[in-house]
C-alpha cells in the first residue's frame, strides 16, 4: 500500500513524517540506534517481511539518515549518519512518553544512561535558551521566514 505523501505541505512536522512517520521505519531506526545494523538481524528482531525492510532501508539511505556500508562476506550494515543521529532526541522523547503514558507494570523498559557516569538521563523536556524547563503553556509558535502566505 502506497502511503500518502506530504510533499505539498509547507510544514516541518509533515516533512519529517513523510520520511520517518511510517511505523516500521520508526522501529527499524529504534533498532539501529540500539546497535542492530545488519539486514538479517533487523529482519529477525522485528519479524518484518524482507521486502518491506528492504524498501524502508533503501528510503532511509536515500534520505541520508542511514549509510549502507560493506562488511565482510559481501554483506552490508546500516549506520546512522549525522542526520540520523539528530533523531536521537525524537526517539528518547517518544520512549519517555511511552513509559509515562503506556507504562509496563514492572517499570521502564529501557533506562537511558549517560555513558561517562552511568547515571540515568533526565526525561526529555522543552527548554528555554537559558536552560529552564518550559511547559506546553509557556511556548507558542510564531511564523518563521519559511512560512508562505498560503500556510
Amino acid at each position: 500500500m502506497k502511503l500518502k505523501t506530504f510533499d505539498h505541505m509547507n510544514c516541518a512536522l509533515a516533512q519529517t513524517l513523510d520520511v520517518i512517520g511510517e511505523r516500521w521505519t520508526l522501529l527499524i531506526l529504534r533498532d539501529v540506534f540500539l546497535g542492530i545494523r545488519r539486514f538479517d538481524h533487523l529482519q529477525r528482531n522485528l519479524g518484518i517481511a524482507r521486502n518491506i525492510l528492504a524498501s524502508r532501508l533503501r528510503r532511509l539511505v536515500e534520505e541520508g539518515i542511514l549509510e549502507r556500508r560493506p562488511v565482510e562476506g559481501g554483506r552490508h550494515e546500516y549506520v546512522l549518519t549525522e542526520t540520523g543521529l539528530d533523531l536521537n532526541t525524537v526517539f528518547l522523547s517518544m520512549t519517555h512518553w511511552g513509559d509515562k503514558h503506556r507504562p509496563h507494570p514492572n517499570g521502564a523498559r529501557k533506562i537511558f544512561v549517560e555513558k561517562a557516569t552511568g547515571r540515568p538521563i533526565a526525561p526529555m523536556a522543552v527548554r528555554s535558551e537559558d536552560g529552564r524547563t518550559l511547559t506546553v503553556r509557556e511556548v507558542r509558535a510564531e511564523p518563521g521566514p519559511g512560512l508562505d502566505e498560503e500556510t
